[in-house]
């Protein structure tokens, strides 16, 4: 149940961290409420998640999740630039999230 936690964890943390952009620095009431929950929830749910797997490899894996989802969903909703190197990258990060989960 773990890993369950910890993938809709990295999903909220998606959430937040575009309504952060979104938000206009906190200048847009309801996208900064949305953003402040869906920050609460994702935090609260990797707290849940970090109970079973190692700490390092739950944070890693939550972090990957939101950094990769971030820039895929930046790209198409705010039109962040895209290169050969950034894609590369991102599939660096889901490289180095299925390494840790593996080898732990």
């Amino acid at each position: 149940m773990a890993w369950v936690y910890i993938f809709f964890a990295g999903l909220l943390e998606i959430g937040w961290a575009l309504g952060l952009k979104a938000s206009e620095g906190f200048t847009r009431p309801l996208i900064t409420f949305f953003t402040l929950i869906t920050a609460a929830a994702s935090f609260w749910l990797l707290s849940q998640a970090m109970r079973e797997p190692p700490a390092g490899t739950a944070y890693a894996v939550w972090s990957g999740i939101g950094a990769f989802g971030t820039v895929l969903l930046g790209i198409v909703f705010f039109q962040d630039t895209v290169s050969a190197g950034k894609l590369a990258c991102l599939l660096m990060i889901v490289a180095g999230i299925v390494g840790v989960k593996i080898f732990s």
